[in-house]
């Protein structure tokens, strides 16, 4: 396509001839067809990309990484190891994507197959079991569902016992302290509560010392894979064991994190370990671990209806009745299994009345919680400055973790080292600060509380004051994260003093800044929910002294602020909402609730991103596609011709395999465009790396048949010397249900050999082509590209021009805001 065809664009295409030479990997390629004999013995192009006009002479590439590579050749080396997973290697002199290549890290793709052999497959499949009761799509589904009821139980039985051995070991160390403290020996106190402490946080980091992927709360991973980026490692069950056992030890080590997003991660696992020999697509598996991450949040928090909510809000970039229905019936599995290992501790056989995470009823003093219309207004201001300290928090996190990426986190040793002098700091602030501030309240009287008050008078600490006095600040320290959050939600007013409740909040938040990415499994949760609880309870006493018969009670101030400060860091509004509804009981919460989530995320969100999108942006070599394209000045006159591949290594209809195996071995490409060269260089279709990779594996290659056209299979596939005729329709060498056998351990390509003379024998990769790709014009806005490309999944977006001729390729890394800045600044010096 030159300049004449689209006067609005500066690229241009080559014409037919010279695109027949100018093939950019080593190795010679021919084009067995079906339409003559000659076109076997024609010369034979170099392999590779379709060029720009401008560069009217091959240029030959340096196969096996030799040293004296060209520039050329180096920039193919960093386009390959790029994370796009697309059929290009590599831009033009002009363009500077390769700079923003990071680690290998594949892509995943979310749509399906396509090819002669995926359809014939599921033809023989469909007329195989017609007409029989249980056909292939009844046991299907029976299967389907068989694995999600698997999901919820299996999530369940882990949430509950993960829980106990976490109320185990608290429990254990705050006992023990307790005791040398009734005897007056605060030094030796001290000493075994600082040893307890470091103890549990050692055993955490080796968790992550193992796995390292174990380490952080695991939703930005998630995150990651839902929008179609495959870490590698993310959902084995070494990463599974690690994270739940290692978040134990860290909830046990008194650090300032909470369970419940690790519990989200091992959701992930738990789905995709026990979905693995059902799961044949990368669609499928998606769907898997979407229902797994819902029984997460849903096992974590107690709230079924929220953790389907929560992984369609922060999961999946694409969503369909089916897989909400299925993240559904998942979590009524995984809810049920949890309630039925609390009715050991409650009650048993009844159901329901023992939760992980609940905040109880707020009820006081014989009345229901409420609040007037006028103070609509102070949770507008609460939500503002819930939203601002979020703000604050995550620039504070992510300069802290960009430190710990320059200085930390490259070597093991010091990361562990790290955790503990975190860890020292955290016990030393936990008990230095409830020793020097000596502010002994009396126990309340048991006959002015209601019933959840009264459970909670057990939880108030005594530390260092006379008999019948508990210390305030010591009852938040000293306590798990729930209890303590139960705590403020439910006790009177008096309870915790303005200088107790200012001087928690400050110095727990500040720990929780530093705390959140060491190298331990932690979540979210309940360090911003207990901070923004002490934050509420602090405004809520202020305005309860100035106004007692007129405001509502500080508990529901305290209530409020939690989810201000939740959703100022997380920037959640519908997930949030519904599982704290879930977690209170208490429908007539809505309002506040919603109000404040709103003001937080708008507050929040004109300073910084949420604390999980930051932490996948520091992520070397991850690129996330964020739900709508981030604004870039001038992004609006881009277009998919700006932004594309130009150089474009692909693949042809039928292609030598000596040609194949040299382009996997230099091209770390997941997918290639399928070109027909000798038909005007139509776009043919698409072949994934993993098809090729097991086409060779099976040696599903031919010769050039003697007898006439057409391919035949050699002596060492078969001996029988099956001729394909010139009409034929395509007859894959390889079963499809081959190709699905091997998903997703395809073997590397570094373990494939193929021998000297096996190199010029032919593969026909007609019927593994996806012959339907999804494909855009040169004249496509980018905004328009990117959508289709998130909304769908895809791994690859080709571009034609308007005679369906491969102009170039779209990738992840193409759609980049970094990667989009750059084409402006290149569209605007070539303007100039």
């Amino acid at each position: 396509m030159t300049s004449n065809d689209s006067g609005m664009f500066s690229w241009n295409r080559s014409s037919k001839s010279q695109n027949s030479k100018r093939r950019s990997a080593n190795g010679e390629q021919s084009l067995l067809s079906n339409q003559n004999q000659s076109s076997l013995n024609r010369s034979t192009p170099t392999i590779g990309t379709i060029k720009e006009e401008k560069d009217m002479t091959p240029k030959k590439s340096k196969s096996n990484g030799d040293g004296d590579g060209s520039k050329q050749h180096k920039s193919f080396n960093i386009r390959a190891d790029s994370m796009g997973g697309g059929g290009h290697d590599e831009h033009n002199d002009n363009d500077s994507h390769s700079a923003i290549a990071g680690p290998k890290i594949d892509s995943l793709n979310y749509r399906g197959d396509e090819s002669e052999a995926f359809r014939a497959y599921s033809a023989t499949q469909h007329y195989k079991h017609r007409g029989e009761f249980w056909n292939e799509g009844k046991r299907e589904i029976i299967v389907r569902y068989f694995i999600l009821s698997c999901i919820g139980l299996v999530q369940g039985t882990v949430a509950h016992w993960c829980n106990y051995a976490c109320h185990v070991c608290t429990e254990q160390k705050f006992g023990h302290v307790a005791d040398i403290m009734a005897n007056g020996n605060m030094l030796k106190a001290f000493i075994t509560f600082w040893a307890y402490q470091i103890s549990f946080a050692a055993w955490a980091s080796l968790a992550v010392w193992i796995e390292p992927l174990s380490g952080g709360s695991g939703i930005p991973e998630v995150k990651c894979f839902l929008n179609g980026i495959d870490l590698p490692r993310l959902n084995d069950i070494q990463t599974g064991l690690c994270k739940v056992l290692g978040v134990i030890g860290s909830v046990a080590a008194g650090l300032p994190i909470g369970k419940e997003g690790p519990m989200v991660h091992s959701g992930a696992v738990v789905a995709a370990q026990l979905s693995r020999s059902a799961v044949k697509d990368d669609k499928a598996r998606r769907d898997y671990v979407a229902c797994g991450a819902a029984a997460g949040v849903c096992t974590a928090f107690s709230a079924p209806i929220g953790g389907i909510l929560f992984a369609l809000e922060e999961g999946a970039s694409y969503w369909s009745e089916s897989v909400t229905f299925r993240t559904f019936y998942t979590s009524a599995w995984s809810i049920s299994t949890l309630y039925f290992w609390a009715t050991f501790d409650a009650q048993f056989g009844k159901l329901g009345l023992g939760k992980l995470f609940s905040f109880g009823n707020f009820i006081f003093e014989g009345t229901s919680a409420s609040y007037s219309v006028w103070e609509l207004l102070i949770f507008i201001f609460i939500g503002c400055f819930g939203g601002l300290i979020g703000a604050i928090f995550n620039n504070a996190n992510e300069r802290l973790t960009h430190w710990r990426i320059k200085h930390v986190n490259h070597t093991k040793s010091y990361r562990f080292l790290e955790v503990m002098i975190i860890s020292t700091l955290v016990s030393i602030v936990g008990f230095g600060v409830p020793f020097f501030i000596r502010d002994c309240l009396d126990l309340p009287d048991g006959s002015t509380l209601n019933e959840s008050q009264n459970e909670l008078i057990d939880s108030l600490v005594q530390f260092d004051c006379p008999e019948g006095q508990f210390a305030p600040i010591a009852s938040l320290f000293f306590n798990d994260g729930n209890d303590a959050i139960k705590l403020l939600f439910h006790m009177h007013s008096h309870t915790f003093p303005v200088l107790s409740l200012f001087l928690f909040f400050t110095c727990y938040l500040s720990l929780a800044a530093v705390t959140y990415g060491i190298a331990v499994p932690s979540g979210l949760f309940v360090p911003s929910l207990l901070a923004g609880a002490a934050f509420g309870r602090l405004l809520g006493n202020v305005i309860y002294i100035i106004n007692p018969e007129g405001a509502a009670f500080s508990n529901t101030y305290s209530l409020i602020g939690a989810a201000a400060v939740l959703g100022g860091m997380a920037r959640m509004t519908i997930s949030l909402t519904v599982i704290l509804l879930e977690a209170t009981g208490n429908e007539q919460f809505a309002l506040p609730l919603m109000i404040s989530l709103f003001c937080a995320r708008v507050v929040g969100s004109i300073f910084n991103a949420d604390l999980y999108h930051i932490h996948i942006h520091l992520k070397k070599g991850v690129h996330f596609l964020d739900a709508e394209l981030r604004s870039i000045t001038g992004h609006h006159d881009l277009y998919a011709g700006h932004i594309m591949s130009k150089d474009v290594v692909f693949m042809r209809p039928i292609e030598k395999v000596g040609t194949i195996y040299d382009i996997l071995l230099t091209c770390g490409h997941a997918c290639f465009p399928v070109v027909d060269t000798d038909d005007r260089d139509i776009l043919f279709g698409t072949v994934n790396r993993n098809v090729l990779t097991t086409l060779l594996q099976q040696r599903a290659y031919g010769m050039p048949s003697t007898k006439g056209p057409g391919m035949r299979r050699n002596s060492i596939v078969q001996s029988h010397g099956v001729t394909l005729q010139p009409n034929a329709k395509y007859v894959p060498l390889v079963p499809y249900k081959i190709l699905e056998r091997e998903y997703p351990g395809y073997t590397p390509i570094e373990d494939i050999s193929v021998g000297q003379s096996d190199r010029d024998l032919y593969i026909d990769l007609r019927p593994y082509t996806n012959t339907a790709p999804h494909t855009v014009k040169e004249t496509t806005s980018v905004s328009r590209a990117y959508d289709l490309f998130r909304s769908l999944g895809l791994r690859l977006l080709v571009v034609t021009n308007k005679y369906n001729q491969c102009v170039g390729t779209i990738s992840r890394d193409d759609l980049l805001a970094e990667a989009l800045a750059q084409d402006m600044i290149t569209k605007g010096r070539k303007t100039a």
